[in-house]
């Protein structure tokens, strides 16, 4: 401690604030390592406490300049709300849970952008977990989310939508499936038309040309893998052709490294390649389109390929990879504007269940087949 010229203590300051002032005693509690509470923000700004716990709360009830003033010091002297209190009080927090199958699929990580943008202009922040596309991980995962107080979840089951989001809602959360659709009119779902998506793919590989095709996919538990591949079939169907000419290939997971594995069994099988491959995802023909070309098999040329999501890295794959297109940031948008206006305690509201329509996107992996085709039979 200083001490002045008759050798008495001097007084400090802090953060700039001068001594004996509310702005000075706030910001020397701050920095001793005090937490600032709402007293001292409402000092600071010259209103009451009741204000302050307005514009934390109810920020629409307090005037524009006057919550300017309180955001301005909660800004200076470092405040920061005890959430764990307001939890308590409200009986849930201002956050919700997004629970995907696999993080490391950037198919969830625009999703997740979508969800993070609504949330955050409404005020919530997300909390983001994955299944590993595991039911028993699932249900840990969810449980843990009750537990925090989530005010509602966004979910994209490992299996059908009942069980585990049934528990959910029956502690009082309410629940949005994200990329799954369902039959319940009392549920909110989002999700894209699979069984289209699949169909979609089939058929453009068909009229390329191809007559035998392969089908690598995830595990069949997947709702997706399995509407994907009804889609196949019912494209097979169309064309008037049995579902013999369609090889499957089933493997544990859908990412890049389950697609390598899939394609050295399509080569290892000792039968000739198919002539178009569909992946039920992109990180799966990824992964096929790799050891393909590592074996020399030229991609359209020898096999076409189309995958399906159409993430960022198919258009700028060695061979740009057809896919089928999913509106993945609108699906996450969508979701989470119905999971709030599920959990405004004001009513009114009325349960949809949205299904997008899927897009094919033709490139380089697919297109080219049929030119060679077309000049070999010329």
């Amino acid at each position: 401690m200083s001490t002045d010229d008759t050798g008495r203590p001097r007084a400090s300051t802090a953060a700039g604030g001068t001594p004996g002032t509310a702005a000075g005693t706030a910001a020397g509690a701050a920095g001793n390592g005090r937490a600032v509470g709402i007293k001292q923000v409402a000092a600071h700004a010259g209103v009451s406490p009741g204000t302050v716990s307005n514009v934390l709360n109810r920020p629409e009830r307090v005037a524009a300049a006057t919550r300017a003033r309180v955001e301005q010091a909660i800004v200076e002297l470092g405040f920061v709300r005890n959430g764990s209190a307001s939890t308590l009080r409200a009986g849930h927090s201002s956050t919700i849970g997004l629970m995907v199958l696999d993080l490391a699929n950037p198919f969830f990580t625009d999703v997740a952008r979508g969800v993070e943008d609504v949330a955050s202009e409404r005020g919530y922040a997300v909390i983001l977990s994955s299944s590993g596309e595991s039911d028993e991980r699932e249900q840990r995962n969810l449980r843990v989310l009750a537990e925090q107080r989530v005010r509602g979840v966004l979910l994209t089951p490992v299996g059908d939508e009942g069980g585990n989001a049934d528990r959910l809602r029956d502690r009082g959360v309410p629940v949005v499936l994200l990329d799954h659709p369902t039959p319940r009119a009392n549920q909110c779902s989002v999700a894209v038309d699979d069984v289209a998506g699949g169909e979609l793919a089939v058929t453009h590989l068909l009229e390329d040309g191809a007559r035998t095709l392969g089908f690598v996919t995830g595990p069949p538990g997947l709702r997706q893998c399995a509407d994907r591949r009804r889609g196949a079939l019912r494209a097979l169907r169309a064309a008037g052709l049995g579902r013999d000419v369609l090889r499957e290939v089933s493997v544990g997971a859908m990412n890049a490294r389950a697609g390598q594995e899939a394609a050295r069994r399509l080569l290892d099988s000792g039968a000739p390649l198919p002539e178009a491959i569909f992946c039920a995802n992109d990180l799966l023909a990824l992964g096929v389109l790799r050891v393909l070309q590592q074996a020399g098999v030229k991609v359209p040329t020898d096999v076409a390929l189309i995958g399906y999501d159409d993430i960022e890295f198919s258009a700028a794959a060695a061979v740009p990879l057809s896919s089928v297109r999913q509106p993945t940031y609108q699906l996450g948008r969508i979701a989470t504007e119905l999971l709030l206006e599920e959990c405004d305690e004001s009513g009114g509201h009325a349960h949809q269940q949205v299904m997008f329509q899927p897009e094919l996107v033709v490139r380089e992996s697919s297109r080219a087949a049929a030119d060679d085709r077309e000049s070999n039979s010329a």
